[in-house]
């Protein structure tokens, strides 16, 4: 049987690797792998929110003297880094694997959090945001590629929402700290926020050691040339979970007729993302789109709208942001189950359009000066309730619908286009018009990203994948499947 375009030559080889890996039941192993890789995504939503709460405080003289153009434009700067690192590290993740990849972003990451307490001024800060940025981009894929390929299917979408949620664990954890370190009987004026990033690389540089312990993706190992090693790890991923609970697995059931190469050009990765999957293509983007301008432009301007528009106290901006983190904690963990029962398609319709719907509701009110700081805090919580497990289901879409030897790309590639247009622009879009004093512009900004939710929530109803309890390889044969 001759190989597929664009690849070397290369013998048939018949795996049965992604049955063994699916057929797993939940164990310790399971564990390490979710806290050692999603604990990132508590670190980075710490600091950033540390950033967003810490808004204010950044204004004044003492510390850097910036603006509200330039809180905006710090988020901007840090976003664009994203995307940078998410298609550099998104292409070398899918070339060299993804144990490797996620060592490297992380302690790119850990580099730009540790540089970031030791700005000067505005352009040193947005040079390490910008740092931090491109590692936090390569992790997501990185990260979401590794997490799919090492869960079991029946239950990949409560654990990878899970995941992309712990974002807000770390927001919660920001916002706490943020109140002692805008304390300046604790911290001087110009100290509090750089301990919080200096605290926060050195919990990096922990989750590194931890790392070590996750295995490279056997499904990776695979298509890519290397059976024997995915045989080997896939093996001892069996032993250990043997040994945690006690019991014989099962044999597993199906096998896969593939031809492996060490590589794949890009020709034949992207004319399968805009040929056969551009169906596919086209609503991930979407939902990148919509949750990215919702998120960006309200979190990262959040701070600004109570201090400005409430009178909040700079120093208990963190006491809001607290139940607002907790409501995006909540979601995932109470809505995540859903989407391997009730199914993707139904549950992301269902958080999209109620999260737009809500948010219609409270831009409003918010116009017409009927909420105040903690009737809209409470909103907020509700709206990102449902938000929170619609953004986690972005990337999970991303990270299912698209064959292996893609995926970290197309993850990588969804991200930073959605980010590009719906997360580096919004934050700097509603710093101006934060800055400008009035709520009817900042209701009209909300309208849209409403609208941009709405629009997704529909077409994944109608587009969508049905991927719940199927196999990665199910859901989106490998480019390596032997025809």
């Amino acid at each position: 049987m001759s190989a597929r375009p664009g690849a070397a030559a290369a013998p048939t080889a018949r795996i049965d690797i992604p049955a063994r890996m699916d057929r797993l039941p939940w164990s310790r192993f399971h564990l390490l792998v979710v806290v050692a890789l999603g604990v990132t995504w508590i670190l980075d939503g710490l600091e950033v929110t540390i950033v967003g709460a810490l808004g204010p405080r950044l204004q004044d003289k003492a510390t850097l003297g910036l603006t509200s153009e330039d809180i905006g434009a710090l988020a901007s700067s840090y976003l664009v880094g994203a995307v940078i690192g998410a298609l550099v590290f998104g292409w070398l993740t899918d070339r060299f694997g993804r144990k490797l990849i996620f060592f490297t972003t992380l302690a790119i990451y850990v580099v730009g959090v540790g540089l970031s307490a030791f700005a000067w001024d505005f352009w040193s800060f947005a040079l390490f945001r910008f740092v931090t940025g491109i590692g936090i981009g390569g992790e997501y894929a990185a990260v979401n590629s590794a997490v799919d390929e090492l869960i079991p299917a029946r239950l990949r979408g409560r654990v990878a929402l899970i995941v992309n949620g712990s974002f807000w664990a770390g927001a919660a954890i920001g916002s706490l700290a943020s109140v002692a370190l805008l304390d300046t009987s604790l911290f001087a004026v110009d100290v509090g926020w750089r301990v919080g990033f200096a605290i926060g690389a050195a919990l990096g540089l922990l989750i590194l050691f931890t790392r070590r312990f996750v295995p490279e993706s056997p499904r990776w190992l695979a298509c890519h040339d290397r059976i024997e090693e995915g045989e080997a790890v896939t093996a001892e991923i069996e032993r250990k979970v043997e040994a945690a609970t006690g019991k014989t697995l099962p044999p597993a059931e199906g096998e896969l007729l593939i031809h492996p190469h060490k590589t794949f050009g890009f020709g034949l990765i992207f004319s399968s993302m805009l040929g056969q999957y551009r169906g596919r293509s086209a609503l991930v983007l979407l939902l990148m789109i919509a949750q990215a301008f919702l998120y960006n432009a309200i979190f990262f301007s959040y701070g600004l709208i109570l201090t400005k528009f409430h009178g909040v106290p700079e120093a208990s901006v963190g006491l809001y942001l607290v139940p607002f983190a907790i409501g995006n904690v909540i979601g995932p963990i109470v809505l995540g189950p859903f989407f391997d029962t009730v199914g993707r398609r139904k549950m992301i319709f269902g958080t999209y359009v109620v999260s737009g719907v809500l948010l219609l509701v409270t831009g409003y009110l918010f116009a017409i000066g009927a909420l105040g700081p903690v009737s809209e805090t409470a909103a907020w919580c509700v709206i990102f309730f449902f938000a929170s497990a619609a953004a986690s289901s972005a990337y999970l879409t991303a990270s299912e619908v698209f064959p292996l030897e893609m995926r970290a790309l197309a993850i990588a590639a969804f991200y930073a286009i959605g980010t590009g247009l719906g997360g580096v622009v919004a934050p700097y879009v509603f710093g101006l018009l934060i800055g400008g004093g009035q709520p009817w512009p900042i209701f009209w900004g909300y309208a849209f990203a409403a609208v941009l939710m709405i629009a997704a929530g529909i077409a994944a109803l109608i587009w969508g994948i049905d991927a719940e309890g199927r196999s990665l390889e199910e859901v989106a044969a490998p480019l390596s499947l032997a025809r």
